[in-house]
């Protein structure tokens, strides 16, 4: 087509009506506007738009667009031709205008229509001109969906429109914009200087990339212009790739450039994009400053490749850190769904946040946003001020000063200020001034804040009783891919009414579809409705037509629906919560009593075999519970894991039951000692008294206390009426009755700072793998052993619920019992020689593990081989050999705690069960949702913080979904692998691990 067929068609499709145009229209018109810089920049979604609602303009030469004064209504864009900008001085009475600049063909002009302010300055066409008219309306839609870069535009043409202060011809290239808080920009760095490791990680790679004979940096032309040592991000992310196999996605190797991208290491050419795995050409600072020097020498290239292995890593770890804080800076049209989810489980964690329900943190996502602050000293906001935004410190402190008083206080990472300014109009009650360099901050905008509440309220219906609240649902948002049969989903309500709607809408066979509320609700009512309660008022249910003689029809089918509820209640109850239901003599009492009155009900023949099912599980249960009474246990005295000391001919997935007898001794202060066996229930303060009279100390009980000292002399109080008290000792830890003011007297055993007992092997005659399967296998009995529950007894306190936690504590312990083992195996290994194959063959456990879905053990081999006296050893790990050193920094960025374990949970939530999974981080999501919201809201039960809850615990159940099929690896000594796994030599004393470590490899004098 020639170019002035092309010409006609694109001012032929100008020329039609905006409501008449179609999408060859549009199309014709956005290429002509590609065609001028700077509008090429924008997005081919804004162009489209400036192509449908734009008008064109061919104007002749001296007509008057507008004159200073007037009200606008039109933005423009120069096609073709200049016009004058002219401003009339107010000491020549307006009749000499002053020519400004002149406008060419790129510029723009008039966003004054934006605020609605009046024109401050006369344009004239100097030439005959071609237009692209906006009208006021339509800019406002293009500008609000593409703010950043229309600001970008507006900003670079400035200097030529003559609507700013000050204008002047500019002749030398442009500064770098200042960050500006209310756009914030993510092509932009943030930081006014690069800290000296990502400097130095820059030079390396840029070396590495020099020297490489197919390097992807070239000079290339751009807009006519040269760039030098510039690449596009696609193949930076392949050459990254490349490099290591510590990168394994091409989404790792962005952040790791964009970690260098945000520090002003690296740059997009034109300062207008993050970094992106797209053709977008970027290079280096010191290629655009002019600073990069010449071809890099042997000596150069040889200290980047020594640099590259470590500082890599460190490289990794940040990326998804610089990834995070790039799309809090984009604006919210510009967010994925995916981002957005993203930035929602961040918010999860922020505790600053915790207060708010999960709907507000989740539109919170779209508009919160990331900034930074360069130099301490700058002040956010000074007293007096209004207020417009609620702040969150991720990095740094702040100090709070008020007029006459000076600081009053300093807040540091984690704290919010500003918070009053979303609530109320009141002014800004303090300063607030920066008091480190590079601060970074989560901001929250007022307008944003006031909107989501009222929309959030909107969703919200509440049910009343009496004038008061019983129940507060929130009508359920629409997302993608998703659906619910059910509009509201309940945030609060009295435990008496959350049970009534959940009969009433979650049970019945017209319910379907997903919705967590029945199992959250049986999986966490222990903590607000006490198991007899609950049978009490289910009872009720069951008998609601006691004593009503005159029932309609209409009646008796309601009566009869609510009896079937319950019975599926029973069921469901069952199905969730397991043996624990049956533990309870009044939920085994209601059962048979359902089941008697369900067979003498014809009405009820439906749910006849279902209550036959749940009679069945349970005389199941009550089976294999009397066939494993009198269960004993024993604490080992020397600091071995507590065994099976009689009671169950198949040791195999033992439950520790609270009404177990346990066999431990019990020291007092000088290393004297009596033997004990209790029950598992038995509280501490029944084993005090015990104690104490055959320790003959001759003390009122309310005198005395038991203590856990630990080998590294630390003391730990019990409460009195805590229970299971030595499943819950630490690896080497020892239980002594104490006078409660003599407890600093309490010092450990000799032997708790040596290693505790266990079977001596030589491991270098053992498989790695069979190591690894059997440490498995012993795992996946010691989890299958604890329940959901014990984890809520862990959080809110096992003395509040009178139940033993004594399976998660062995499991525990377990971890602990690794990552020492590791350690000391290690340490008290003198041999250098030794020692390197003994860290290889703890990596391949680890990876071993790692196969297996082991990822407790995983985590506790990974953590030991991480521990001071292990990394200290550095001409041990020099002899390394470099895959197993690489294969290292895979698991240590897998365990990389940073953004709550984010590596960790992406992993994990792409396994298939069964997973043996990290224990300490599930109580610590437990311990998260306990600490950061209260468990009653205005005389309510907080029932979102008992979803957050159950999520945890259907993690576990998840990961125990199917039952573990390892395919057994070659058996050379499986019964001496077997034993000498169950019970490891550790020693847990830090200090004294990290001397025997000195021992082997004393530190070098520089």
């Amino acid at each position: 087509m020639s170019s002035n067929k092309m010409a006609m068609e694109w001012i032929t499709a100008m020329d039609k009506r905006p409501c008449d145009r179609n999408l060859r229209d549009a199309e014709l018109i956005s290429c002509r506007l590609r065609r001028v810089e700077p509008l090429c920049r924008l997005p081919g979604s804004a162009l489209q738009q400036l192509a449908m609602c734009g008008f064109y303009e061919d104007l002749e030469k001296g007509v008057t667009l507008f004159r200073a004064g007037e009200q606008g209504r039109y933005w423009y864009a120069v096609l073709g031709g200049s016009l004058e900008v002219r401003y009339h001085a107010p000491d020549t009475d307006g009749k000499t205008p002053v020519t400004l600049c002149n406008l060419g063909v790129g510029a723009t002009f008039g966003e004054s229509i934006l605020h609605d302010l009046p024109r401050d300055s006369t344009v004239v066409t100097k030439t005959t001109c071609e237009l692209l008219r906006v009208e006021q309306q339509d800019f406002r839609l293009i500008w609000e969906k593409n703010k950043e870069l229309m600001n970008d535009i507006i900003t670079s043409c400035k200097l030529k429109n003559g609507f700013g202060s000050g204008v002047s011809p500019v002749t030398s290239s442009p500064t770098k914009r200042p960050l500006s808080p209310d756009h914030p920009n993510p092509a932009l760095p943030i930081t006014e200087s690069p800290s000296p490791t990502m400097n130095r990680m820059g030079w390396t790679l840029r070396t590495l990339l020099v020297a490489d004979n197919l390097s992807c940096l070239k000079d290339r032309k751009v807009a006519g212009k040269l760039i030098r040592k510039c690449a596009p991000g696609t193949e930076l992310v392949d050459w990254l790739l490349n490099l290591s196999s510590i990168v394994h996605t091409r989404a790792q190797a962005a952040g790791m450039w964009q970690a260098l991208l945000e520090e002003g290491v690296l740059s997009h050419v034109n300062k207008e994009q993050p970094f992106k795995d797209k053709c977008f050409l970027y290079r280096f600072r010191v290629d655009e400053d002019g600073t990069a020097g010449g071809y890099p020498t042997g000596e150069d290239i040889n200290a980047a490749n020594e640099h590259i292995r470590d500082g890599l890593s460190t490289l990794f770890q940040r990326g998804p850190d610089a990834t995070l804080r790039m799309i809090l800076r984009k604006t919210s049209h510009e967010r994925t769904p995916e981002e957005l989810e993203l930035i929602f489980e961040e918010l999860l964690h922020i505790t600053a946040l915790s207060h708010l329900s999960t709907s507000i943190k989740r539109e919170l996502s779209s508009i919160i946003v990331f900034e930074s602050h360069a130099h301490s000293g700058t002040i956010l906001f000074n007293q007096g001020d209004e207020g417009r935004s609620w702040y969150i410190l991720l990095k740094g402190s702040v100090d709070v000063v008020i007029h006459g008083k000076g600081t009053v206080a300093t807040l540091k990472t984690g704290d919010d200020f500003g918070k009053l300014a979303l609530i109320n109009d009141a002014p800004r009650a303090a300063t607030i001034v920066l008091k480190e360099n590079n601060c970074h901050l989560l901001r929250v905008d007022k307008e944003h804040f006031n909107r989501i509440l009222r929309d959030v309220e909107a969703n919200t219906l509440r049910l009343q009783e009496h004038g008061k609240d019983v129940l507060v649902l929130e009508r359920v948002a629409k997302q993608r891919g998703q659906h619910s049969a059910f509009k509201y989903t309940v945030m609060s309500g009295t435990p008496s009414k959350m049970l009534e709607h959940l009969l009433e809408t979650r049970l019945g066979s017209q319910v379907s579809g997903l919705d967590p509320f029945l199992d959250d609700f049986l999986l966490t009512h222990i903590v607000f409705m006490p198991v007899v309660q609950l049978v009490d008022e289910l009872a009720n249910y069951f008998h609601c037509d006691v004593n009503d003689g005159s029932q309609t029809p209409e009646d008796r089918e309601y009566i009869i629906n609510f009896k079937r509820r319950v019975v599926q209640f029973m069921q469901k109850w069952v199905m969730a919560v397991r043996h624990a239901a049956f533990d309870e003599p009044s939920v085994c009492d209601f059962i048979e009593d359902l089941a008697a009155e369900v067979e003498a009900d014809p009405e009820l023949n439906e749910e006849t075999s279902i209550i036959h099912n749940v009679l069945t599980q349970m005389s199941r249960y009550q089976e294999d519970r009397n066939q494993n009474a009198g269960q004993k246990w024993k604490l080992p005295p020397n600091g071995q894991p507590i065994c099976l000391f009689s009671g169950n001919p198949t040791p195999s997935k033992t439950v520790i039951r609270p009404d177990d007898d346990i066999i431990f001794r019990v020291y007092c202060a000088d290393h004297t000692y009596c033997t004990l066996r209790f029950p598992l229930h038995t509280t501490a303060e029944l084993i005090k008294a015990c104690a104490a009279d055959k320790l003959q100390l001759n003390r009122a009980p309310e005198d005395l206390v038991m203590v856990e000292v630990k080998s590294n002399g630390e003391r730990s109080v019990f409460k009195d009426n805590d229970v299971s008290i030595p499943t819950g000792l630490s690896l080497n830890g020892r239980l002594f009755v104490s006078l409660k003011d003599h407890i600093d007297a309490l010092n450990p055993l000799p032997e708790q700072e040596g290693p505790t007992e266990g079977i001596e092997l030589d491991l270098e005659i053992l498989s790695t793998k069979e190591i690894a399967y059997q440490i498995t296998l012993f795992d996946w009995d010691l989890f299958w052993a604890v329940h959901e529950y014990e984890l809520l007894y862990h959080t809110f306190g096992r003395h509040h619920f009178g139940k033993i936690t004594a399976n998660l504590d062995v499991f525990l312990r377990r971890f602990n019992e690794l990552q020492y083992w590791i350690v000391t195996e290690i340490v008290s290994t003198s041999s250098m020689s030794k020692r390197v194959g003994l860290l290889r063959k703890f990596i391949k456990l680890a990876a071993y593990c790692k196969e297996y879905q082991n990822l407790n053990a995983f985590f506790a081999v990974v953590m030991g081989l991480s521990n001071m006296a292990v990394s200290r050893l550095g001409q041990t790990w020099d002899k390394i050999p470099s895959k197993f050193r690489k294969l290292y920094q895979e698991f240590e960025a897998l365990i990389d705690p940073s953004r709550n374990h984010r590596a960790y949970r992406v992993f994990v939530g792409k396994l298939q069960p069964p997973v043996i999974p990290f224990m300490p981080l599930l109580l610590k999501d437990m311990t998260f949702a306990h600490e950061g919201n209260k468990t009653s809201l205005d005389g309510l039960v907080n029932f979102e913080k008992m979803h957050m809850m159950a999520q945890t615990m259907r993690t576990i159940r998840f990961c125990r979904s199917r039952s573990l099929g390892l395919e057994p690896p070659s058996p050379k000594s499986e019964g001496e692998v077997r034993s000498y796994i169950s019970c490891l030599r550790v020693i847990d004393n830090q200090r004294t691990l990290t001397a025997m470590s000195a021992k082997i490899e004393p530190t070098r004098k520089v």
